[in-house]
């Protein structure tokens, strides 16, 4: 509140407080304002809701979603104002709505994005940007043609610790990159259960939300968070947390994506239903340096949590969330760096002991905060919104951290190495892999996607 209006009474100042979003419209233009519409208010759809109601040009105009008691939440997160929709297609059709937030399992962010670039939204789209790698050069395509602003929810970017990182990495502070390590771990056995299937819910659009998949029985494991278990739907950790690391990795090295991926794994100790791996290692070759990411879901080990490394001649730089820090190697004296024999009386090692070791570089420590890589990343997308500027997280980069992750899953499920042409976007030299770049959408969704991209 405005110094201005200290004196104001207590129960004014309670009462301007809890002014409604609705109400509060009026603080700026309506030229602007962005209205603002969500497909999806799961997990991360809370996540979202919350972020852009932080925002004081943003209208959390319209919410959809398949689920009524979660619409009745997400129109109560949205400040009661927002309409409610149980078909996205109708939400686009809004001519008052200028944005779109994809807050929705994995197998839809690419259509819905699409539908929307075609219908003159701008899209925040939360990641893994796609559940195959074709659908990301489609999204790409359609954000192209249309001209639209299309922000993938890769938030680590928009952390100033990041892009401070970033500075120190590019400038060669810890010599060029050499390699990369990443890996999420924790521990949620014994698993999720088994239970039978049955008919869905039924304030429960259950053969909405399966939208383009398959069409498969109802089970309770497949339409709440688990859904990340099941490739019809996801890829598992490996694009969830995966896509958050291995875009990092690209974003700081500039590559399109790798030239190589060997992966393994499987699903070794998680019980009851889900097919994605409990237990995954990749291997990430780029030119001039490799990158390593695993992934345990039934062992945390000394390790828990997530975390990203990077090493070069002169130290390495773990980098997270949270902050990052540089720990410096020390220089070794070459004169003493393979051991001698010569004049010692018990024929062993003879050294100089007067050589002092010193760190290549200093050490350093930055803070980070994740709350506020979230807030500041839709800021960057509501800003460019109204620039019309490439957003910080464009689906470009997106698409090509994405597919890295994808012939990882790729690599696991042939039992081989894939090897990747960044340029051309193509697997080199093996059909069967090649195939699985592109899954069938089911009806009517097949016709909603070409009618799109027409």
């Amino acid at each position: 509140m405005p110094s201005s209006n200290a004196g104001l009474t207590r129960r004014a100042a309670m009462t301007l407080g809890a002014v409604a979003a609705s109400s509060y419209r009026r603080v700026l233009g309506a030229n602007d304002r962005v209205q603002v519409g969500f497909v999806g208010f799961g997990l991360i759809g809370h996540q979202h809701v919350f972020d852009f109601r932080n925002q004081k040009d943003a209208d959390l105009a319209a919410l959809c979603e398949v689920y009524q008691p979660r619409l009745e939440q997400g129109i109560a997160a949205c400040g009661g104002a927002a309409k409610p929709y149980t078909d996205f297609r109708k939400m686009l059709d809004n001519k008052d709505l200028q944005a779109i937030v994809v807050c929705t399992p994995d197998h839809w962010h690419a259509l819905i994005t699409i539908m929307a670039c075609a219908a003159g939204k701008d899209v925040y789209v939360e990641k893994p940007l796609t559940l195959f790698v074709k659908e990301g050069r489609w999204m790409v395509d359609a954000a192209r043609r249309h001209n639209r602003i299309v922000q993938v929810g890769t938030q680590q970017r928009s952390g100033r610790h990041y892009q401070r990182a970033r500075q120190l990495l590019e400038s060669g502070y810890i010599g060029p990159i050499i390699a990369t390590r990443g890996g999420s771990f924790r521990n949620v056995m014994p698993g999720f259960g088994n239970p039978p299937d049955s008919a869905p819910p039924h304030d429960f659009d259950y053969n909405m939300w399966l939208g383009p998949a398959p069409e498969r029985p109802y089970n309770k494991l497949r339409g709440i968070y688990h859904f990340r278990w099941f490739w019809d739907y996801s890829g598992g950790q490996m694009t969830n947390l995966g896509a958050h690391e291995i875009d990092i990795v690209q974003w700081v090295t500039r590559v399109k994506g790798p030239t190589a991926v060997s992966s393994s794994g499987g699903r070794f100790a998680l019980q009851g239903l889900g097919e994605t791996p409990d237990t995954q290692d990749a291997l990430f070759e780029y030119p001039g340096f490799t990158a390593a990411y695993s992934i345990r879901e039934a062992s945390a080990g000394r390790r828990a949590g997530n975390g990203l490394e990077f090493f070069g001649p002169k130290g390495s730089m773990v980098l997270g969330r949270s902050g990052f820090e540089i720990i410096p190697d020390m220089k070794i004296d070459p004169a003493n760096a393979i051991p001698t024999f010569q004049g010692h009386p018990t024929g062993g090692p003879v050294r100089d002991n007067s050589f002092k070791p010193e760190p290549w570089i200093q050490a350093m420590k930055e803070p980070g905060s994740s709350a506020e890589q979230f807030d500041l990343h839709v800021r960057n997308f509501l800003d460019c919104v109204k620039s019309r500027q490439r957003p910080i997280a464009d689906v470009e980069g997106g698409h090509q951290a994405t597919t890295a992750c994808h012939l990882a899953n790729i690599s696991l499920r042939t039992g081989r190495k894939i090897r990747w042409d960044p340029d051309r976007e193509e697997i080199i030299g093996d059909e069967e892999a090649s195939r699985m770049l592109v899954r069938p959408y089911r009806k009517p969704w097949d016709d909603e996607l070409r009618s799109a991209m027409a």
